[in-house]
């Protein structure tokens, strides 16, 4: 690293340093059936399936993507809500064709209307901790959802083998270790397994019981936020495995296959990137003291243009709208990554949708509002295997950013170092999970360690639009290149980034454009928490 290259990079480095900080029963679970996994995402599903009418209906597509929740953590609990138009899976799960059926939490629900749970999670003094209701908005410290982490949360006794057997049974275990240490057992103490309802996320559970969600939708691998929100971008993390590598290159990293932001251009599609306090495409793009990608707008911009105002410039066909990651540290933050009040996001999530809701674009919008990545939190159904996006292999980066050196395993960008100082670098994150491949980190990647071939754990989706089929619940397995076949069947139906993508299920079966079922669908509002837990710093 040069000092011309560090101070360069200083500004992006603040910026981003606060974003992403950090960044199932003990028995085997049985291997979601084929009821409740209808499409995969390597089954090269990318036709309209499920879609009714025409979806060039649609005019704009707004993505918003918060931090850090499982769907149990969230959805959990949604069908055992007061007045829920759901039921809850049965053991088998969910049919296929069964939409008002939520495949949460196993539980009860007594005479006065408390709910008991039976998912549970082995302790690590043998003990049982079952899934509970947490009323602390504010989680700390935080949850370990790293490359390692996260493996062996999904399978503590051989997180090599996740995409084979993945027992769901690591998460308390793994919590206990570092990111939470037992200080006395109480059944609250392992914040892992507790879930929210309508009570801590009332605008959530009011989205999802009006519009349509989905209970698979999974982060695209089984790892941190920089990662996964790669692949919402590129459809790969191109070897990256750690939030460490967040800050990247001057001009930003170079996957070999470009980004969404480039497919978007080249088919002569509008697009822009709205940011509370730096925007998510800003590891791609320009985004520093002398050159700031023109795509990328502050958030005041996008809730003018939504609600019409003259002179601010049109609604683009494709909009990004990015929370506080946590530029000026936990004051601006409003991603719901702990410990931040969750009540933040909710609000600021409120106030993009009923911009949308209330303003000239609604009749030709599609809201889709997921998370990027799990946060450490437990959930029960067992992440499916998946296409992997290229040839490249954990830890072996390579993109465009000096070609052809960066072209070969471990030659891409801020792979064996980083900007961040942290020598947790992809290149030791990769070893720590696979020690066969210290030998020789850019040889040939061993057989028998976890690849890019599998999904991450399933996150909260949710589909708010006058085409959302109302009160519906998808179960169609997708991940967040789902989001891009979306958006590339709508406007570059011939055009993709990576095998991920091109075979991602498109999530068409949440709408139906020949009708606008919810056209007329209320949105209710959510105001930032009435006592901020949201710790100083």
């Amino acid at each position: 690293m040069t000092l011309v290259r560090a101070v360069c990079s200083t500004l992006w480095f603040v910026t981003v340093m606060a974003a992403c900080a950090g960044d199932g029963l003990f028995a085997e679970t049985a291997e979601p059936s084929d009821v409740v996994q209808a499409v995969d995402p390597s089954d090269g599903m990318r036709a309209e399936l499920d879609g009714r009418g025409d979806i060039h209906r649609v005019k704009h597509v707004i993505v918003v993507m918060m931090e850090n929740h499982s769907f149990d953590n969230y959805f959990g609990v949604l069908p055992y809500a007061p007045g829920s138009p759901y039921h809850a899976a049965s053991s088998a799960g969910c049919g296929r064709n069964d939409h008002r059926c939520v495949d949460g939490l196993a539980c009860q629900v007594d005479a006065s209307g408390a709910v008991q749970c039976s998912n549970a999670n082995l302790d690590d003094d043998g003990s049982t901790v079952v899934a509970f209701h947490n009323a602390n908005r504010c989680v700390q410290p935080d949850l370990d959802h790293g490359w390692v982490g996260t493996h062996r949360e999904v399978n503590f006794a051989a997180p090599n083998d996740t995409r084979r057997r993945r027992p769901m049974d690591g998460f308390v275990r793994v919590n206990d270790e570092i990111e939470q240490p037992d200080t006395g057992e109480s059944p609250t103490e392992d914040e892992t397994m507790g879930y929210y309802d309508q009570t801590e996320i009332p605008f959530y559970y009011d989205l999802a019981q009006h519009f349509a969600i989905s209970d698979r939708f999974f982060s695209s691998m089984l790892g941190p936020t920089f990662p996964n929100r790669a692949y919402f971008a590129a459809a790969t993390s191109f070897g990256h495995l750690t939030t460490a590598d967040q800050i990247p290159p001057l001009d930003g990293y170079k996957p070999i296959n470009g980004t969404i932001f480039d497919l978007l251009e080249r088919n002569g599609v509008s697009w822009a990137d709205y940011y509370t306090d730096v925007p998510q495409g800003a590891s791609f793009r320009p985004f520093g003291t002398t050159v700031i990608d023109p795509h990328f707008l502050p958030l005041p911009v996008f809730l003018a243009q939504a609600a019409g105002v003259l002179g601010v410039g049109d609604l683009p066909s494709v909009a990004f709208v990015d929370p506080g990651f946590g530029l000026l540290g936990n004051t601006t933050s409003s991603d719901e990554h702990p410990p931040t009040d969750i009540q933040r996001g909710q609000a600021f999530v409120s106030t993009v949708v009923n911009a949308v809701r209330n303003g000239p674009f609604w009749s030709d919008s599609v809201i889709l509002i997921a998370y990027d990545e799990h946060g450490g939190f437990y959930d029960h159904v067992p992440p499916p295997p998946a296409v992997a996006p290229d040839a490249i292999k954990p830890g072996q980066c390579a993109d465009l950013s000096n070609p052809p050196a960066s072209l070969q395993p471990g030659g891409g960008a801020e792979c064996s170092d980083n900007l961040n100082g942290d020598p947790e670098t992809s290149v030791v994150v990769a070893t720590e999970l696979c020690p066969a491949l210290a030998a020789n980190p850019t040889g040939p990647y061993p057989a028998e360690c976890a690849k890019f071939d599998q999904l991450g754990v399933r996150v909260p989706f949710m589909a708010v639009s006058p085409f959302s089929r109302p009160q519906y619940v998808s179960h169609n397995v997708a991940d967040h290149t789902s989001i891009l076949a979306f958006i590339e069947t709508l406007f570059a139906p011939h055009d993709h980034l990576t095998e991920r993508d091109r075979r991602a299920y498109n999530l068409l079966d949440l709408f139906d454009f020949a009708h606008a079922p919810s056209l007329a669908t209320p949105v209710s509002a959510a105001a930032p928490p009435l006592v901020d837990c949201t710790p100083p710093g």
